[in-house]
């Protein structure tokens, strides 16, 4: 049996499942579905200078975010009931491919999935 012709195959598809990030594979919008509210998305955009942005979370405002290995830092402000605060969140990466990034953070998961950018992208 020849495996030489499998192995591009092989390797393509484990790249697919799961990926080291960078901050430039990681730049772009990631959202998942709000909870109880069929067809709305919530999440939010990485830039690839660094800063952050909210997607469809007004309360939840994201300012900025740092990759450190395996390790997302996001910052930014908290407002709700007249209160806000500063905050900063670091999740480890469980899973990251082109389409999808599954952050834990303290044994809590979330999914989130790369929604194109205006370019497509």
């Amino acid at each position: 049996m020849r495996l030489f012709p499998l192995l591009p195959a092989l390797s393509l598809a484990a790249a697919s499942c799961s990926m080291q990030p960078t901050p430039s594979s990681l730049s772009g919008s990631w959202t998942q579905p709000v909870p109880g509210q069929p067809g709305h998305v919530q999440g939010m955009q990485l830039l690839p200078d660094g800063r952050a942005r909210s997607i469809n979370m007004r309360t939840l405002l994201y300012r900025s975010w740092q990759l450190d290995g395996k390790r997302l830092t996001l910052t930014g402000k908290s407002i709700g009931n007249g209160n806000s605060s500063l905050f900063t969140t670091t999740s480890t990466i469980d899973r990251f491919s082109r389409t999808t990034l599954i952050l834990n953070t303290d044994g809590n998961r979330e999914a989130y999935t790369r929604t194109p950018d205006a370019a497509g992208r």
